[in-house]
């Protein structure tokens, strides 16, 4: 089956051995799954690919291929549990891929104007966390973030350390806290406009989770700062920052500190593996919004 992966998926991957197996692996998904194909989803993600298909009985659908180091298990467990409310809907799985409903990958919610985004994005996300199921898999917020913190003192060379110290400390004090009200909630865990797409049983949907058990404000740390290129360009961009965090907390009763606390380190953790990754101006953006927090 002749195709060509999205340069997006390509630049990410490099010379992986996954990416040089992907024909073989759609071939083998399409068969086994009883699939004809329509066309690849560009520009598509960075760690998947997506392709618009039909089933045997002609339903539109899309089926989705990821490496084993993209925790496709943990993906299809919480599409799964969510069981169509508020996320995609499973039509199919089997390992290293997965049938969903076709939604509109061209619709997202960061195609409406901003304040309009926010509301909807909102709405998804608050029917997204709900009790895990039991005996779950997940890793935990802490558990996740303890990762990520150790690996911050590898890059202090290239980010501010002052900056990356204010992430750790923030993470630290938030864990320490949360003792206090715990929230053991399913959670998105890559949560952002881009990831509600417009659907057909309803009219917005999210896909692309990276589930994680933990508290409402983390999932909301990575939705704080979309768009952060316009951000970025207007001379009001920090205090527009910190007046997101206010009306995302409001509208969604979570604590503003908290929600700061969780964007200030996911910023600086994002920042900081895009420039690992050599992605220079992604990760300066990201750093300078974490320097208003």
């Amino acid at each position: 089956m002749g195709f060509e992966p999205p340069q997006r998926l390509v630049r990410a991957l490099g010379d992986s051995d996954w990416l040089g197996q992907l024909p073989k692996l759609l071939e083998e998904a399409v068969a086994r799954h009883g699939l004809d194909v329509e066309r690849v989803a560009v520009p598509g993600g960075r760690s998947s690919l997506v392709v618009l298909v039909r089933r045997a009985d002609g339903t539109p659908a899309a089926l989705k291929l990821v490496p084993p180091s993209a925790g496709g298990e943990a993906e299809r467990a919480a599409l799964a549990h969510w069981n169509g409310f508020g996320a995609v809907r499973v039509l199919d799985a089997s390992e290293g891929a997965l049938v969903l409903e076709r939604l509109h990958p061209e619709v997202s919610v960061r195609s409406l104007p901003e304040s309009k985004a926010l509301l909807e994005a909102a709405g998804t996300v608050r029917r997204l966390w709900v009790a895990p199921p039991e005996s779950h898999a997940f890793e935990s917020v802490a558990e996740r973030t303890g990762r990520q913190a150790a690996a911050l003192s590898e890059f202090v060379d290239v980010v501010p350390s002052a900056l990356v110290a204010a992430a750790v400390a923030a993470r630290e004090e938030l864990i320490a806290r949360s003792s206090e009200a715990p929230e053991d909630l399913l959670l998105h865990g890559d949560f952002r406009q881009s990831k509600v797409l417009g659907g057909n049983r309803t009219p917005w949907l999210a896909v692309g989770p990276e589930p994680v058990v933990g508290e409402r404000a983390y999932d909301l740390a990575r939705l704080v700062r979309d768009r952060v290129e316009d951000l970025i360009a207007s001379a009001s961009g920090p205090s527009a920052a910190r007046r997101r965090v206010n009306r995302l907390a409001d509208s969604l009763d979570v604590d503003p500190e908290r929600l700061r606390g969780w964007t200030l380190f996911r910023a600086v953790e994002s920042g900081t593996r895009a420039m690992a990754s050599g992605r220079a101006q992604e990760a300066e953006l990201t750093l300078e919004f974490a320097s208003w927090l």
